[in-house]
């Protein structure tokens, strides 16, 4: 067999795969916010929170990370603004190719980090080793189907917590829906998905 055809195999086979993660990766990074749809919601007499979104590959500022990974690690940092109280919630996720579709992985902010105010700007460089996944969150799957990525996943934060995540990404808007419910009853969340548009 020829090194072109042994390329084109790479190409074909992994090639596909990669073009797919970074895809998905374009259309969840960037800076973004439901000002339209709070603004409609405000029109509307609804209470609605204002919302940004900033995402931010991070693989950068993580060492050692092994030379045959192929996945991205990615800073959320998501603004909640609801009567003029603001409230942070950064994460950070891990984003995969794997044969099911894309998975996203929740990973604990790293130790030493302060989780209120934990941002892509403020993060510290974390050797790889260091990270540590969360053990409460179920991984998301998502598939694509004509250019629209869609999944979500259902997890069980403790007997009586259970949270709840479907998204839906497109070129146009990151529509996100996340709810908290104690003993059955809602905690958190909203009748309608935040639909986040770049800023």
């Amino acid at each position: 067999m020829s090194i072109y055809d042994i390329n084109y195999i790479k190409f074909k086979d992994g090639g596909k795969n990669k073009m797919k993660l970074d895809k998905f990766i374009g259309m969840m990074t960037g800076h973004f916010d439901n000002k339209e749809q709070f603004d409609i919601m405000q029109r509307a007499g609804k209470i609605y929170p204002y919302a940004e979104h900033i995402n931010t590959i991070c693989n950068d500022k993580i060492k050692n990370i092994p030379k045959d990974f192929n996945g991205k690690f990615v800073v959320e940092e998501s603004y909640y603004e609801t009567n003029g109280k603001r409230h942070a919630s950064p994460h950070i996720f891990l984003i995969m190719e794997t044969e099911d579709g894309i998975v996203l992985s929740s990973y604990e902010i790293p130790a030493g980090e302060d989780k209120n105010t934990f941002s892509y700007n403020s993060m510290k460089n974390v050797d790889y080793a260091e990270l540590k996944k969360s053990e409460k969150f179920t991984p998301a799957l998502y598939h694509e189907k004509n250019g629209i990525w869609e999944g979500g996943s259902i997890s069980q934060f403790s007997p009586v917590m259970t949270f709840k995540l479907w998204e839906k990404f497109s070129d146009s808007c990151l529509e996100v829906s996340e709810s908290m419910e104690v003993n059955g009853k809602r905690t958190f969340g909203y009748d309608e998905p935040i639909i986040y548009k770049r800023a």
